[in-house]
């Protein structure tokens, strides 16, 4: 594409953040909570998990190569039309330099993607508050709410809970009536719930949907990674779930982390070694599906979904 002509649609493609490196913890800490210090006991608490994980998440390298799907998948729709590029809300690349870069291409129809399926106003509704904020009033941008019911993601993650119950029964010998699979995404804070936030009904969709394809007879939904506060989250909490399928005879649980894209602190430690050490003590086999990472599916279904957001005359299609 040459200079002198710009992309006519520029994509921001976001995700949450990570810290790059154990140097840098207390200031991603620091401005997820607003630029409000953690105390010491909750620094050292994370400081340890990301230990656990091996010091970093892989979460802005996923992040970089999923940017880089979506944009092969929109060049293949439309080529010469979209520039995707990176905004993290809590690390760089910020949100605010993802914009910036766009709006220096000369691109004034700015549209936001997050690596989110289920919409809330207390994530993708602050993503897009957070980009608004820093769009110059000439310019048009416009959020994707939701993508929790695309046929590409629904088939990965059908695919991905099929091989893992599969692994079960047939690597551990778990009988199939004894497995049942739990759908997971981050918990909230439960005062959502009070404004008729559509994110419970959505992940509730996307399990229903799941479950159909994948011909399901036992599942149910559970909640991760509830933040350490003093006000009450969303439950049934994932740890607490393990518990009770383990008294009700359930033998194997697969978890499906239906809300997330990539791996990060929150499965290789939440589910990876947190849920799965409860599972070994509760003799629960314990099986995780796959995440989409470089799934050519996913990126032509999100390639999609942007194309949908946009009238058809915008783009040239």
């Amino acid at each position: 594409m040459s200079s002198k002509r710009p992309f006519r649609v520029g994509v921001l493609v976001m995700a949450y953040g990570t810290p790059a490196g154990s140097d840098a913890i207390e200031a991603y800490y620091t401005h997820v909570r607003r630029g409000h210090h953690p105390p010491p006991e909750l620094l050292a608490d994370l400081q340890r998990r990301y230990s656990a994980i091996g010091g970093t998440s892989p979460l802005l390298e996923h992040t970089r190569v999923q940017a880089q799907g979506i944009q092969h998948a929109l060049g293949r729709l439309a080529p010469g039309h979209f520039q995707v590029t990176l905004g993290m809300k809590h690390a760089p690349p910020f949100i605010e330099a993802g914009i910036a870069e766009l709006v220096q291409q000369g691109i004034h129809r700015l549209v936001g993607l997050v690596l989110a399926p289920h919409y809330s106003t207390m994530s993708i509704g602050e993503y897009a508050s957070r980009a608004r904020a820093c769009c110059p009033k000439d310019h048009t941008f416009t959020i994707i709410k939701h993508w929790h019911l695309v046929s590409g993601y629904l088939d990965f993650l059908a695919s991905s809970v099929r091989a893992a119950f599969n692994d079960l029964h047939t690597r551990q010998g778990i009988a199939r009536a004894d497995i049942e699979v739990l759908f997971t995404a981050h918990s909230l804070p439960t005062r959502i719930l009070d404004m008729g936030d559509p994110y419970p009904q959505q992940l509730r969709e996307t399990a229903e949907a799941v479950a159909a394809r994948a011909n399901l007879e036992r599942w149910s939904i559970a909640w991760q990674s509830a933040g350490r506060t003093s006000e009450p989250w969303i439950g049934p909490d994932l740890l607490s779930v393990l518990y009770e399928k383990a008294q009700r005879g359930v033998a194997g649980i697969v978890v499906c982390p239906a809300g997330f894209v990539s791996e990060h602190l929150e499965i290789l430690y939440d589910l990876d070694i947190e849920a799965r050490r409860l599972a070994n003590q509760l003799h629960l086999a314990f099986s995780r599906t796959a995440l989409p990472h470089n799934d050519p599916r996913v990126f032509d279904a999100l390639a999609n979904v942007v194309c949908q957001h946009l009238e058809a005359d915008e783009i040239g299609l």
